[in-house]
């Protein structure tokens, strides 16, 4: 491997300010997370992410004052109450951070066991702590010249990958001296994603004394209007589903893509979950399996939304047997997977 290139301070005056050795910042990044369940931490948290215009793009003069004055004076209680059902009271952080954080330290140590200390690998948050701004800065002070963002969702959408980027480059414009940047394009076909997705389907149903009628592939939705405003998030969730049967050998009755997480009064993409695994039920699928492809880690809309109102909608419907398969976080499969795309994506900057 060759080396990275002399640092310019070795041929610097003396009292020229000193400058990192170079590295290259690897900065994968995902959704967020509030510091407390409690009311003032989720409503600071709730109020950045439902400001963002790639999130919610109303006017703002029409949605700012009905989500400061309506909206925030309830919905932190709602949210925080779910997030404590599910939060790491060890570590006082919720799961996504959990998890991020073994996600982060297991691609480190496979990058730095190929490149040594030519990269830097780190994590960051779109919302909250710690910040993706926070993120660059300690990785531009450390001497990374050059940074691959890497948001962790597999498939496009403008309300998770392209906000996740304009942040990263929201952070490189206040840099006095900019890296050269590259962000990474979703993963929802990579062979080694769709493996691991298989791996973890096929343990699932192994442990299970009953297989399930039929497995249910749950994605976070968008309203509707996205898809025909030319988002392409609809179509690479099918891919996948689709992608995933095809590994796995199964028939197409056998599962299904369904959308969660309906907010606002908009139609979104349908059918959704909620509502279809009552559906199913009452067909006389009376065993079901979920599992959620497009989180690349465990959160409160898996862990608590799944797990409670969708269970609840299906069980209440007279289905019998429901199996949450969890997400990817960070078994070995999933962090092979996220490796390769990294070193996909810094070909040409490192060998």
């Amino acid at each position: 491997m060759k080396d990275m290139p002399a640092s310019p301070s070795a041929h610097a005056p003396a009292d020229h300010p000193a400058i990192a050795s170079e590295k290259i910042g690897i900065l994968i990044a995902n959704l967020g997370t509030p510091d407390s369940y409690d009311y003032w931490p989720m409503r600071r948290y709730l109020s950045e992410f439902l400001s963002d215009k790639r999130v919610i793009d109303y006017p703002s003069w029409k949605w700012q004052p009905l989500l400061q004055t309506v909206i925030l004076s309830k919905r932190p209680f709602a949210s925080g109450k779910a997030y404590k059902t599910i939060w790491n009271e060890a570590d006082n952080e919720s799961p996504l951070l959990t998890i991020t954080k073994q996600q982060t330290a297991k691609l480190a140590a496979a990058m730095q066991a190929e490149y040594g200390d030519r990269v830097m690998v780190d994590f960051c948050m779109r919302y909250g702590n710690p910040s993706t701004k926070s993120k660059v800065r300690a990785m531009v002070d450390a001497g990374c010249r050059k940074i691959l963002f890497f948001p962790l969702y597999p498939h496009y959408a403008g309300a998770t990958s392209a906000s996740a980027n304009d942040q990263f480059f929201r952070a490189l414009m206040a840099e006095p001296w900019q890296p050269v940047a590259r962000t990474v394009e979703p993963y929802f076909d990579h062979p080694l994603y769709i493996e691991a997705l298989a791996q973890s389907i096929e343990r699932a149903y192994a442990e299970l004394p009953n297989r399930p009628d039929i497995l249910v592939c749950s994605y976070h939705g968008m309203p509707e209007r996205y898809l025909h405003e030319g988002d392409p998030y609809h179509c690479q969730c099918q891919k996948t589903t689709r992608l995933l049967r095809e590994r796995l050998g199964w028939e197409e009755t056998e599962l299904t893509s369904t959308f969660q997480s309906v907010f606002g009064p908009e139609e979104w993409l349908k059918p959704y979950t909620v509502d279809e695994v009552a559906r199913l039920a009452k067909a006389g699928k009376k065993r079901i399996a979920v599992c959620a492809p497009a989180f690349s880690a465990d959160c409160v809309e898996t862990l608590e939304e799944i797990n409670d109102e969708i269970r609840e909608s299906f069980e209440g419907a007279g289905g019998q047997e429901f199996t949450y398969i969890p997400c990817l976080n960070d078994e070995d499969t999933h962090i092979e997977a996220l490796g390769a795309v990294i070193r996909e994506n810094l070909k040409g900057w490192i060998g």
